[in-house]
């Protein structure tokens, strides 16, 4: 078990550190170097455009690598998606900006960044897979907290690479070529992610359904006939943590950066220690899901979520870092407390035989509601409106996980290994 929880946990970090490179890169520089010729807001809504297109596809993705996680197995689908994810995270690396490409180097930043968000929409829920149905039936919270601690290291390691560049280089440098090296250095972590990953069998639960022949034909079409509400609520109960990370993070570091007018290597430290909120926050709700049961804490930090909303821009509007950490890391405290359990609580909503397809998709689909428009609507209200406005919106994202997990049941006791009749 050892083995599974590095092997499911260094997966995921690899994978979240490649995708939050990019966030913090359209935050800070990717504007300038691809979208020149446009005015400082619309430049702005441009890089999280392009930002936005990968949670589009990772719908997509979840749908292509759960299919075969469905259909051939756990392990070779979560080799495919760390490659696919990382070859595309090196060539955003090296590629020409607006000034020697022209149009063609936006265009292929697009393509890029939809091929980053294929790989990453299969990545997650064979992970979660890889930990949840190895883990004995009482502590699968537990082992189900190492891929979810993922993101939280992957978006440490991101922010502390871009803070050393930041800090080391002046302003012209960084926007030539500093920004890149993250991208670049993504190859080596690869194949350290590759390694683990090889070493690792095949999960025991669908070993089982492999050997009786049972394996779904067609997973996806199978998840829309038998398990349509949970595929659309666990994506609502999961909409309020997209939206609290991608505010607090790639919103916020934008925001206070411009409007705000807060050092870059300010914010950037800020992010490193709000992160540790987040990490807290998943592992303590994870963890104790194994007890208390999924659904009370979700619900929980679905609530809190509520309430911080409001409270999220008045602390950040103070322009003081100390507040504006303690705003920040308030978020993602609340979003570890949705995010923890769903490692568990969603693959326990779905049958083994589509049970890659149906959490990868509701995750996903999650994404796409809280993570995608997130960015480009906060920008559009706090422009238009004012930053409260941006609060409120996360609020009522609260309130929509809230709604969604409260019509969901509690799945702490259930069987990971039920017939294939029964799904």
């Amino acid at each position: 078990m050892g083995r599974i929880a590095v092997a499911s946990f260094i997966g995921t970090a690899i994978e979240f550190y490649d995708f939050y490179i990019y966030g913090t890169a359209a935050a800070l520089v990717l504007n300038g170097a691809f979208f020149p010729q446009l005015s400082p807001v619309n430049a702005t809504l441009a890089s999280f455009s392009t930002y936005a297109v990968a949670f589009v596809a990772r719908p997509l993705g979840s749908m292509i690598f759960g299919h075969f996680g469905d259909r051939v197995g756990r392990k070779s689908v979560l080799v495919a998606s760390l490659l696919l994810m990382g070859l595309s995270t090196v060539a955003v690396g090296l590629l020409p900006d607006y000034d020697t490409w022209g149009v063609w180097a936006p265009v292929t930043l697009v393509v890029l960044r939809f091929l980053q968000g294929i790989g990453l929409g299969g990545e997650w829920g064979g992970a979660a897979l890889l930990a949840v149905e190895h883990a004995p039936a009482k502590r699968r919270g537990l082992y189900a907290a190492f891929p979810q601690l993922g993101p939280s290291v992957g978006f440490f390691a991101a922010t502390g690479i871009f803070l050393i560049l930041s800090d080391s280089l002046d302003d012209a440098s960084f926007a030539s070529w500093g920004w890149r090296v993250p991208f670049l250095a993504s190859l080596i972590l690869v194949v350290v992610g590759l390694f683990v990953r090889l070493k690792i069998s095949e999960t025991p639960v669908f070993a089982d359904v492999m050997a009786r022949n049972e394996a779904s034909r067609a997973p996806f079409v199978q998840v829309l006939r038998r398990h349509p509400k949970e595929l659309l609520l666990g994506a609502g109960g999961m909409t309020a943590a997209y939206g609290l990370f991608y505010t607090a993070t790639t919103y916020c570091l934008s925001y206070a950066t411009g409007p705000l007018g807060i050092g870059r290597t300010t914010m950037l430290v800020v992010s490193l220690c709000a992160v540790l909120f987040l990490a807290l926050g998943t592992w303590l709700s994870a963890t104790r899901s194994d007890t208390g049961g999924r659904r009370k804490l979700v619900l929980l930090g679905a609530a809190a979520a509520v309430v911080w909303g409001f409270v999220l821009f008045p602390l950040m509007d103070t322009g003081t870092s100390v507040l504006v950490t303690l705003a920040v890391g308030g978020a993602l405290f609340c979003m570890g407390l949705i995010y923890g359990p769903m490692g568990a609580y969603l693959p326990e909503l779905f049958h083994t035989t589509v049970r890659y397809s149906g959490a990868s998709i509701a995750y996903n689909l999650g994404g796409v509601l809280g993570g995608a428009v997130t960015p480009l609507v906060a920008t559009r209200l706090q422009s238009s409106f004012g930053s409260a406005t941006v609060g409120w919106y996360l609020s009522a994202l609260g309130a929509i996980s809230l709604c969604c997990v409260l019509l969901l049941p509690e799945t702490r006791d259930r069987s990971l290994a039920a017939d294939a009749s029964d799904a």
